[in-house]
């Protein structure tokens, strides 16, 4: 479903994390769809040039930018800010996509999940909008920067200790980063869905079944019946909130979590 119109971020430059995953994709082809100019990155070179392809032919007279590249190395976040400014100019628009799930109850812990959880959804994070917020203030550009974040940074979970901790310690940072950017007339916030049907969530729905001891298909039943609106989240819904939360309608909007919940979570 089409939302906005073609002009909604016209002249915008938006550069989006985890493009490949379900997230990522309906968020490429929104912001494609609201007239942006699109850099999309993640580490699955042909899903990327598929994406890209497939975006070029949807809509003439913008620009989609494809880079694959690793951005918990410091290298791959550098190659993702310089190549993005070669190929289309400085970004103007955020979208930290980039996540993954894992972790256990703290009694079974690994450390090595620990780090590379966070190293994932937090540092890695926050590093990469380091260098594009800097970009922005050297250039005076008044963007907007929007986290996925995650109702699990709202609320702890059980066996969820790690995931939960990454996303509390985003909205951490977005509201801290907010405050500053703000002065320079940019704009940060989050989205924190619930569970969203792509296949991150199916996996996230999974564990949760595993660790209640329950087949797949009873906790999916539960999943979308324990929710006063019956169903999780579409990936589309996600999307079309991010591309508002860019949008120039959000002029105002500063430093908040969007809870994307089906009323689970007020």
């Amino acid at each position: 479903m089409t939302l906005y119109s073609e002009k909604t971020l016209a002249n915008e430059h938006v550069l989006i994390t985890g493009a490949t995953g379900g997230i990522g994709y309906e968020t490429t082809l929104a912001a494609v769809k609201a007239g942006a100019s699109v850099t999309i990155t993640g580490r699955n070179e042909e899903k990327l040039q598929t994406i890209k392809t497939e975006m070029l032919n949807l809509k003439e007279g913008h620009e989609v930018c494809a880079i694959q590249a690793d951005i918990s190395t410091d290298e791959g976040r550098k190659q993702i800010t310089s190549q993005a400014e070669k190929m289309i100019g400085p970004v103007t628009c955020l979208v930290n996509n980039a996540g993954i799930l894992g972790g256990d109850k703290v009694e079974t812990l690994i450390e090595d999940d620990l780090r590379h959880i966070m190293e994932v959804n937090f540092t890695s994070t926050v590093l990469l909008t380091q260098q594009i917020y800097q970009k922005m203030l050297s250039e005076n550009i008044e963007g907007s920067i929007v986290n996925v974040s995650s109702l699990s940074g709202l609320r702890g979970t059980y066996g969820n200790s790690v995931y939960s901790a990454s996303k509390f310690a985003l909205n951490g940072f977005m509201q801290s980063l907010a405050l500053e950017a703000i002065e320079r007339g940019i704009r940060v916030n989050n989205v924190c869905p619930g569970y969203v049907n792509t296949e991150m969530g199916t996996k996230a729905i999974q564990r949760r079944a595993h660790l209640a001891d329950v087949d797949f298909q009873e906790q999916w039943k539960k999943a979308n019946e324990g929710l006063p609106s019956g169903r999780i989240t579409e990936p589309g819904e996600v999307a079309n909130t991010i591309i508002f939360l860019l949008s120039h309608a959000a002029k105002n909007i500063v430093g908040e979590s969007v809870k994307i919940s089906g009323g689970s979570v007020m």
